[in-house]
């Protein structure tokens, strides 16, 4: 009885979360709806063009191979890079559902663990992969935040970008130094795992060059966009803005960051007299392409079921 309790209030509380979820991303629509002609939104996004949209996705199945080759660089288990490659897709894919990044990580990091039976390396390696990314995002975005200051001008926005930098170094140094959670098997076997990644300096400056690639793929694909709906964003000016987009939409506080992806575009395109209609456009452009492009997860996932029996 006591057991049928708790999964009963596990699954109501999945059910309020996502709820939530669902909530701020409506709301968030809502107000963009208040700003931005929709009707227009869909009239630009139907003007951008196939190929425009295929092309975009096509360089999202291009970072998604490079990120590939940086997660098999962490593995201490040398998998075919076809195999992971599948469960990458399968991980983008479900992203395009689930709330934040976390959740396509979470989905690779399960059957990859079905293989490995090695959970802690398993989530270690996932972890890393994700954690070097969003460290070559980081030093992009600041980095490049110097040149973006007369765009900003007095707009508090201006230190959303020195904000999350600073908060990713603080929250780096606290969990890799404080060691949180160590005294459990589980955290021991990761935290074993980063003091043996840290010594392999090759490793880590190949996965930081693969991870510079990808955030410039990530980039192209928006300026292709962009340029097809007659909308002229500087490369250095997006090395910017995107990075706190990307950083907003990690957040599990929506679905797949629908609404708020689309309010952060505004806000910062705004800046440079972007309409919230075009803002919008671009920002859903975007995150269609990448939907398509991750389309080929679903067949991964079936082939992978059909391929482990299930």
């Amino acid at each position: 009885m006591l057991l049928r309790r708790l999964s009963a209030l596990a699954i109501n509380k999945k059910v309020l979360v996502l709820v939530l979820k669902l909530a701020v991303s409506s709301f968030s629509f809502y107000l963009i709806s208040r700003k931005a002609d929709m009707a227009q939104v869909v009239h630009i996004l139907k003007s951008i063009g196939l190929l425009t949209f295929l092309t975009a996705s096509a360089l999202y199945i291009l970072s998604q191979v490079f990120s590939t080759l940086r997660w098999q660089l962490l593995l201490p288990d040398k998998y075919p890079l076809k195999r992971l490659f599948s469960l990458y897709m399968i991980g983008a894919f479900f992203s395009s559902f689930l709330p934040g990044v976390v959740g396509g990580d979470a989905v690779r990091a399960y059957y990859l663990n079905k293989d490995s039976r090695k959970i802690s390396i398993t989530l270690a390696a996932v972890f890393m992969d994700r954690y070097i990314g969003f460290v070559t995002l980081m030093v992009i975005g600041i980095c490049a935040f110097p040149f973006s200051l007369t765009v900003f001008g007095d707009s508090p926005h201006k230190w959303l970008m020195p904000g999350f930098f600073v908060s990713f170094v603080i929250g780096s140094v606290l969990f890799f130094g404080l060691k949180l959670g160590k005294r459990f098997n589980l955290m021991t076997g990761i935290y074993d795992y980063f003091s043996v990644i840290k010594q392999q300096r090759t490793v880590i400056v190949k996965t930081l060059l693969l991870s510079l690639v990808i955030q410039l793929l990530n980039f192209f694909a928006v300026l292709i966009i962009a340029s097809r709906m007659g909308e002229e964003i500087s490369l250095l000016l997006l090395a910017v803005f995107l990075p706190i987009v990307i950083t907003i939409v990690a957040l599990p506080i929506s679905i797949s960051g629908l609404g708020v992806r689309e309010g952060t575009f505004v806000i910062l395109l705004g800046l440079i007299q972007i309409s919230p209609e075009a803002a919008t456009s671009l920002s859903l452009g975007w995150f269609l392409s990448n939907f398509v492009g991750s389309l080929p997860g679903l067949f991964f996932y079936f082939f992978h079921g059909q391929q482990n029996g299930a």
